[in-house]
């Protein structure tokens, strides 16, 4: 296999990060990745099990894993120096508004500098991959029945006024990814963004993702999970580092990409379930609508043009989460 250099992946024990790291090391990359530091409270106080990266195929040879902290943005140098190229996935997922929203954007913005900065000063560093969110172009009070394209913001204020459940994590999102655009652009960085709608599909790293038992709430009827969307905007993690990886090597790639593969209403979202599953019996879909956000679809007719194509449906999407979760004890 062809040895495509070696790239940065940041927040490597994330759901996204995990499978972009198994996808590089299968393209031929080399790979540093960043976990966090191993939490003083640990009750167990030995490491952090990362076994479901470091026996990946190809990682004993290609991947090295470095411990990096978005509170200490220069942690990050280390894992960058020398690479061709990085991914920064990492990013704080917030929806219970632990933290406010000035403590997750500080922390988030300046990590993400950080990680720009250290891009540009070790001078091998060709193309940036930024992992952004729907929530980045979503959220705006002119959106109800728009094609949201790239260049959608969300209003910071509308977030604010809503009092949406996980307005910090929103908020940060956004904010995080307009200061790398002035960063990238200020710094001739050649930064693209990935911009995600609902991930969903199986996964490697031990904990369920909380975007895959969400979508899986009108199955499970589990009345914590976050509100959805009017309209659901799904996305296969392998698509997703599908996308990753492709704008990484289009030369022509720039700017901002939406990544959204298939849409469904949660009416219609609902009657797939209990006709595909009729062993579980579905929650209503009324019951999980937020109808304080607004109706609106999304476009990924750039990346589409591009020449990027979509490899897996809803199906493949439910029914892999599903053998995931079986397998793994959470359903």
């Amino acid at each position: 296999m062809e040895e495509k250099g070696r790239v940065c992946v940041t927040g490597g024990t994330g759901f996204v990060a995990s499978w972009l790291t198994m996808r590089l090391l299968q393209h031929g990359y080399s790979v540093n990745t960043t976990v966090r530091p191993q939490s003083r409270s640990s009750v167990s106080g030995g490491k952090r099990d990362i076994s479901f990266l470091t026996s990946l195929p190809g990682a004993s040879e290609r991947l090295r894993v470095f411990t990096a902290d978005l509170e200490n943005p220069d942690s990050f140098a280390a894992a960058i120096e020398g690479c061709v190229g990085v991914f920064h996935v990492a990013h704080p997922l917030d929806f219970q508004n632990d933290e406010t929203e000035e403590t997750i954007t500080s922390k988030c913005v300046g990590a993400t500098l950080g990680i720009l900065k250290a891009c540009v000063e070790t001078k091998t560093v060709r193309r940036v991959v930024y992992t952004s969110s729907a929530s980045t172009v979503m959220f705006n009070d002119e959106a109800e029945g728009a094609v949201l394209d790239e260049g959608w913001w969300s209003d910071v204020d509308y977030i604010r006024n809503e009092k949406f459940r996980g307005a910090s994590y929103y908020i940060s999102k956004m904010l995080t990814e307009r200061a790398a655009r002035e960063f990238a652009d200020k710094h001739s960085l050649d930064l693209v963004t990935v911009i995600l709608t609902w991930i969903h599909g199986p996964f490697i790293c031990p904990n369920c993702p909380l975007s895959v038992s969400s979508a899986l709430s009108m199955m499970i009827r589990n009345e914590n999970q976050i509100q959805c969307l009017p309209n659901m905007p799904f996305v296969h993690v392998d698509d997703v580092a599908g996308a990753h990886i492709f704008l990484y090597e289009y030369p022509e790639a720039e700017g901002r990409y939406i990544c959204c593969a298939v849409e469904i209403t949660m009416n219609k979202l609902h009657e797939f379930l209990s006709t595909r599953y009729p062993e579980h019996k579905i929650s209503s879909a009324d019951s999980w609508t937020n109808k304080a956000i607004k109706l609106a679809s999304y476009s990924s007719k750039k990346l589409l043009d591009a020449g990027f194509k979509y490899k897996y449906g809803l199906e493949e999407m439910f029914d892999e989460a599903i053998q995931c979760c079986k397998e793994k004890g959470f359903l």
